[in-house]
């Protein structure tokens, strides 16, 4: 079997995600392939959009959310992710329980003696009349019949895994600040999310393998249930092995991989690329050592927004009145210090709307 070292790894996932050059590409297009976009801070999607397509203008992407094509929504590992209208449908039955489970996960004592699908039935009924409404609210309307949980307990099993829910613009807006507010995810629709599948069947699984390979791969087993959170994928797996190509990295592991999607040579040139925070580029990996060092890996969760230098994560970076200030974690050359800052103007340019190309590598 082929051993995969972590440079071929790092330019594999490079191409997938559209960071090894930038894509003639849609940005829902763009979004359906990437599997979605990380989105609990509400501006990053423009940036990760930004680093992976060329022209992208932030109002092709608020025209997408308000036109109901792409809706921010709990989904992957119980965290809000922009997604298509049509992902959305399709995958939201087959993370109910993982979506529940996790909210138990950290609320159980709280809700324990509650009946779930009494819970539901009453969330509906209090969304039933159209009005949008805060996590708070909805758990202001139901703490009357189930005081004991206490109100965070109700809402975030309301909001963020019984009922299908969407954040409705103006949040996720460019530039907008706006608080949260929900609505079912079916009547803004104007569809309903999929039906779970028979029992015994997984299609919804399979497509998931198929669409996180295209998106990640090469890829583990682990790697997979890293970034959906989802159980039950083995056999999902099993299901689809057939048409999938198997390899080893350099730890022995058996990565699975779309036969035909790209793996460029280990050699290939990799921009500079500046990522916003918990991009999927990273923490769509349980081994992230492709991208990251181990020593940085706490910056994938703690909101950091990187910069990738020849294909790794090498500084992280901020904005200030309209500047771009770049912190190196390594040496950086004289000429990786000549591209990040070029890139960096780019993006401080995009960011100020053509105001300012100012950088700062610290």
């Amino acid at each position: 079997m082929v051993v995969l070292d972590n440079r071929a790894l790092n330019r594999a996932a490079l191409a997938r995600q559209l960071l090894l050059e930038r894509a003639d590409m849609q940005p829902l297009d763009a979004v359906a392939h990437l599997c979605g976009l990380q989105a609990q801070e509400a501006q990053e999607p423009f940036i990760g959009l930004w680093s992976r397509l060329r022209e992208f203008e932030p109002a092709a992407l608020d025209g997408l959310l308000t036109g109901r094509s792409v809706v921010r929504t709990h989904l992957m590992r119980r965290t809000v992710h922009l997604v298509t209208a049509a992902d959305a449908v399709a995958w939201r039955a087959r993370h109910d329980p993982m979506l529940r489970q996790r909210v138990l996960g950290t609320y159980r004592r709280e809700l324990d003696g509650v009946d779930l699908g009494e819970l539901a039935v009453a969330v509906r009924a209090v969304m039933a009349d159209g009005e949008p409404r805060t996590m708070t609210q909805v758990a202001d309307a139901l703490a009357d019949r189930w005081p004991a949980p206490g109100r965070r307990a109700l809402g975030e099993m309301a909001v963020a895994a019984l009922v299908p829910m969407v954040q409705m613009p103006p949040r996720g807006l460019w530039r907008v600040k706006a608080g949260v507010r929900n609505t079912p995810l079916g009547p803004w629709l104007g569809r309903e999310p999929d039906a779970p599948a028979p029992q015994g069947t997984d299609p919804a699984g399979e497509a998931l393998v198929r669409r996180y390979l295209a998106a990640f791969g090469p890829a583990a087993s682990a790697d997979l249930r890293a970034w959906c959170g989802l159980a039950g994928l083995p056999a999902a797996v099993a299901a689809v092995r057939g048409e999938l190509v198997a390899f080893r990295d350099e730890r022995g592991r058996e990565l699975l991989d779309l036969p035909d999607a790209p793996r460029p040579d280990p050699g290939t040139p990799a921009p500079v690329r500046f990522l916003p925070a918990f991009d999927n580029a990273i923490l769509g990996y349980h081994d992230r050592s492709r991208i990251i060092d181990d020593a940085d890996r706490g910056l994938s969760v703690e909101g950091a927004r990187v910069v990738l230098v020849d294909g790794r994560v090498s500084a992280t970076w901020t904005v200030d009145a309209d500047a771009v200030t770049v912190s190196p974690r390594r040496g950086l050359t004289r000429a990786e210090r000549a591209a990040v800052a070029e890139e960096g103007g780019r993006l401080a340019l995009f960011l100020s709307d053509g105001g300012s190309d100012g950088v700062r590598i610290d």
